[in-house]
């Protein structure tokens, strides 16, 4: 039996303890917290609603040529088939398969084992908390209920039993409505159930054997902590073969919290594993949108009590929900100032960041670019050679990892990577630049009626430098801005207020 002073000890760490029948066993939430990158690989991309076949092939063509870590994909298990097949479909799983309009589970063996062989991670998106709204129309079983009932879900074998009571969500601030009772009228897991447990265990596990580095946990708010401490506990190692002896996966949770007043909060979930930080992502969007000058950025951890440790935060600027529920959510379609936040969001040291690669969408439901039978149509990006043009992807997809301010920023933080941030500089308004270390410098000119003309200190050794934003070094030429940096670091930065770009950024690897 481990001694009280011991478990005070583990507590003191940040491990989550659990005593029962006399015996102790620690849960070390930090074997939760590597997301097992490629060594000098440090974002993940979210290509939301891609096919497997195309992920696959994208990791070999793009991602690890250009360094990204990793790749979240969208749900993998069978969903219900909801009229007009809108994005959310893929939230109401109504068995475990892996078969989606993503593809076969054959399919996703392959895309992450081409992944892995690349450098490439893949994070899948686990969807736990609940099962369908009606399972009659998804099942063929005919007829309709006014009211949505839990029937047995037979490729899971759950039946009414495994289910909390049907009741709705009227109070965030009630713990027990949010945790126990239906998300949006989906039917809510008990998970308290050693059976419910079980097959989620079984499911992750399956997934874990194909190569996965992990999993984000879809709406971990409606689950009670020590439910997801426990199925998190029983979990596999991933393949040794891959990974390494025990090792375990990666686990991010989707914990919506703008407001301590909620009765559940991401508090109670960091002790677990890495928690998504969204209040971070909307201090930067507020800069950006010039409700607060970008020079408050100075210290933006102080702009808000509530934000977390950087080592349990996983960020972004948008996601597949807040792209669509959120008008002050900086997207795709807010043009330079959301690449420009975006490029402070990698060149900034906190948290674990994720980029969103979307699809065009003119309402909140739309589906990914589909053909008239719903078949998911492949990106198809223009430009096979890297060389060429690579930014543009056909048939309504974004393809935002594709743009150059994005895929320059991710090679900038690569290269930066764990170096401090240093040399803060600002015109007291809407013009800001640092260093990261010696290693990298950025800059940025938010003020539409004001060039940035400056000398700054860049930390950076004497030479002449590529910019990320602009352009590319290819074969030990610059397709964009070139920076000279003189010998005590300084270099003359020029941002015009008119540019297409309102950032520039230089690191060690783009040295000439």
């Amino acid at each position: 039996m481990i001694p009280t002073t011991r478990i005070i000890a583990l507590l003191e760490l940040g491990l989550a303890v659990t005593v029962q029948l006399g015996f102790a066993w620690a849960y070390n939430a930090a074997d939760y917290k590597d997301p097992h990158y490629t060594e000098g690989r440090t974002t993940m991309v979210h290509l939301f609603e891609w096919k497997f076949k195309d992920i696959g092939l994208e990791c070999e063509r793009f991602l690890g040529p250009m360094g990204y870590a990793g790749v979240q994909v969208s749900p993998i298990s069978e969903n219900g088939i909801v009229t007009g097949r809108p994005w959310f479909e893929r939230y109401q799983p109504i068995s475990y398969r892996i078969i989606s309009r993503s593809g076969t589970e054959d399919d996703f063996k392959v895309m992450v084992s081409r992944c892995n062989a690349v450098g490439v991670r893949i994070y899948v998106d686990l969807v736990s908390n609940h099962m369908t709204t009606d399972l009659e129309p998804a099942l063929g079983v005919g007829g309709s209920t006014a009211e949505p009932r839990i029937l047995i879900y037979s490729a899971v074998a759950y039946g009414p039993d495994d289910f909390h009571p049907m009741c709705t969500i009227t109070n965030y601030g009630d713990v027990d409505q949010v945790r126990n009772c239906s998300l949006n009228g989906l039917h809510d897991l008990d998970h308290s159930k050693d059976h419910v447990r079980d097959k989620i265990v079984e499911f992750v596990n399956r997934v874990i054997d194909h190569g996965i580095a992990g999993i984000r946990i879809d709406a971990a708010k409606h689950m009670w902590p020590n439910d997801l401490k426990v199925i998190y506990g029983r979990l596999k190692n991933l393949r040794e073969d891959i990974f390494g002896p025990d090792t375990r996966p990666f686990i991010y949770q989707e914990v919506i919290d703008l407001d301590r007043g909620e009765g559940s909060n991401k508090w109670q979930y960091n002790n677990l594993g890495i928690v998504m930080e969204f209040i971070y992502g909307s201090i930067i969007e507020t800069c950006f949108h010039g409700w607060l000058p970008l020079s408050s950025l100075e210290n933006v951890e102080l702009l808000s009590r509530d934000l977390m440790l950087p080592v349990d935060a996983l960020v972004m600027l948008d996601n597949h929900d807040s792209q669509r529920s959120d008008s002050s959510t900086l997207t795709y379609k807010n043009g330079k100032i959301y690449k420009m936040a975006l490029a402070f969001l990698l060149a900034h040291p906190y948290g674990h960041t994720c980029v969103m690669s979307s699809y065009a969408f003119t309402n909140f439901f739309q589906g990914p670019p589909a053909d008239s039978m719903y078949n998911i149509i492949s990106p198809n990006p223009v430009g096979e050679d890297l060389d060429e043009e690579i930014e543009k992807c056909d048939y309504g997809w974004v393809c935002e990892h594709r743009w150059p301010e994005v895929y320059g920023m991710v090679a900038f933080r690569n290269s930066v990577h764990r170096a401090p941030l240093t040399n803060w500089w600002s015109n007291g308004e809407n013009q800001i630049a640092f260093s990261r270390g010696n290693l990298g410098f950025v800059a940025f000119n938010g003020q539409s009626d004001l060039d940035l003309k400056e000398d700054l200190q860049t930390a950076l050794p004497a030479a002449e430098y590529c910019d990320v934003i602009s352009g590319r070094k290819v074969a030990g030429k610059c397709t964009g801005k070139t920076v000279r940096v003189k010998d005590d670091g300084t270099a003359y930065i020029e941002i015009l207020k008119d540019e297409k770009d309102g950032v520039l950024a230089i690191h060690a690897q783009t040295k000439l």
